[in-house]
């Protein structure tokens, strides 16, 4: 029955986002009012980077070879329609950094051989051996099992290609329009740096080294499958081998993109759904793990990997959804409290419905907190009607107002919350008033603490 009702209401909240994403959609299929947008546009310099998404397509075109002239011409008209379409356009102008790397990957394989740079071989065992001490990607192909074969093909050979466009789904159902365009820009100038590197720093990948040893790589020879070759032979299929066989970057083990997609989805789901934070990252290990024992990537690919995506993470997520209200903020405003031992007479909360609200909500939220902890008296049982023990208590002594939480010990009002918040911080867990020392004495604020004989006086 609870399994049933949780099903249930799921189906409930998907349908129910789904009808309000696709309120959201511009269902719009005038040129004219792409064009009119077009016009009305204040162009930055952040604009700018379309010029190189131009001479980025123009260039690859020119390269590619298959499809040949002129029916390549088709790739650019069918886009620029898309552009102009604003249905289609909404979704097509975020995923411009996708579709600049899917043409770079794709079309890399047409450059003139005299024109790469030379393969490395050696390179990546060699930084593997100094940086940590042993080809640890050798070490895990050493012992093989069926089940440790599916274990790896699950998350590297299937998940890894539908996680994208599940993850996409999530976003665009349950998150606000910038999510998903911040997933797409992210995702998409990822990608395409690394394929860049892999074009710049050709490294063949373990396998390679298990085929044909250290000898030197010529392009022009086959991609392999790797491990995956053994869930061919499990399937009776050869659909691995065929794939990797033509892939048009071969040489493209720095850094691993199996890696920096894992990556960047836990970064993306732990950030937006903070629940589901371990079992993201348990998938990432997984995967980081199957990507050497399949023998396709070395640990410093990996490493590499992961590094790409932290890095274009925290430099393309913007401010509006860094403060997310989801866990990331109130946890960490709320932990004070639970922290130093300070009652919490703010019980507001925000809701999973409005966790992406505006920059400023997010931040004024916040302050209120952080006002609510500087307004706690640095003894909490003398705020609860324990002042007598102290005499004429910390509070009166200072020309200020006796209930700590008006916050005004001085005729300074803040300089009273901020010492306040400083003694609710070094208080100890336990003792009583005449056991510990406050900086808010009989005589003012006192630092360092006079002597255990000269406080009792």
């Amino acid at each position: 029955m609870f399994l049933a009702d949780s099903i249930s209401r799921f189906g409930r909240e998907v349908v129910g986002a789904l009808l309000v994403a696709v309120g959201r959609l511009d269902k719009s299929f005038k040129p004219s009012d792409t064009i009119d947008r077009l016009r009305r546009h204040n162009f930055t310099w952040r604009d700018s980077i379309y010029i190189f998404h131009v001479l980025n397509a123009i260039f690859w075109l020119t390269v590619m070879q298959a499809p040949p002239f002129p029916y390549k011409l088709a790739i650019p008209i069918l886009y620029a329609i898309a552009l102009l379409i604003p249905f289609t356009s909404q979704f097509f102008v975020p995923a411009t950094p996708i579709f600049a790397w899917l043409l770079t990957f794709y079309s890399n394989q047409f450059l003139a051989a005299e024109y790469r740079p030379e393969v490395h071989v050696v390179l990546l065992p060699t930084l593997e051996s100094v940086l940590y001490g042993a080809n640890i990607s050798d070490i895990l192909t050493r012992f093989t099992h069926p089940v440790l074969d599916v274990l790896a093909w699950i998350p590297y050979g299937v998940v890894h290609y539908t996680f994208p466009l599940v993850l996409s789904a999530l976003i665009w159902l349950f998150k606000p329009p910038l999510a998903l365009r911040t997933w797409a820009t992210t995702f998409g100038y990822m990608n395409l740096t690394a394929v860049v590197c892999q074009i710049v720093i050709p490294c063949a990948a373990p396998w390679y080294e298990l085929i044909y040893g250290l000898t030197p790589a010529k392009y022009g020879t086959p991609g392999s499958a790797g491990g995956l070759a053994r869930i061919d032979a499990l399937f009776g299929s050869d659909g691995y081998a065929k794939t990797f066989g033509a892939s048009p970057l071969v040489f493209g083990a720095f850094p691993s993109l199996h890696a920096g997609w894992a990556t960047l989805e836990a970064l993306f789901l732990s950030h937006f759904w903070p629940r589901t934070a371990r079992y993201a990252w348990a998938y990432a290990g997984v995967l980081y793990w199957a990507t050497m024992y399949l023998s396709h990537h070395y640990l410093i690919d990996v490493v590499g990997g992961g590094c790409l995506a932290m890095s274009f993470f925290y430099l393309l997520v913007p401010e509006e959804l860094r403060a997310d209200a989801s866990g990331v903020v109130g946890a960490a405003q709320g932990a004070k409290y639970e922290q130093y031992d300070l009652e919490n007479r703010r019980t507001r909360r925000m809701s999973e419905d409005d966790e992406f609200g505006s920059g400023s909500d997010v931040a004024d939220w916040g302050e209120e907190r952080e006002e609510d902890i500087m307004f706690r008296s640095p003894n909490p049982r003398g705020a609860a009607g324990g002042s007598q023990s102290q005499g004429e208590g910390s509070g009166k002594a200072a020309n200020g107002s006796a209930d700590p939480q008006k916050g005004t010990s001085s005729g300074d009002g803040k300089s009273h919350k901020h010492t306040a918040s400083i003694a609710s911080l070094i208080r100890a867990d336990k003792g009583s008033a005449e056991e510990t020392w406050s900086p808010i004495g009989s005589s003012g604020f006192v630092f360092p603490p006079a002597s255990s004989g000269e406080g009792r006086r």
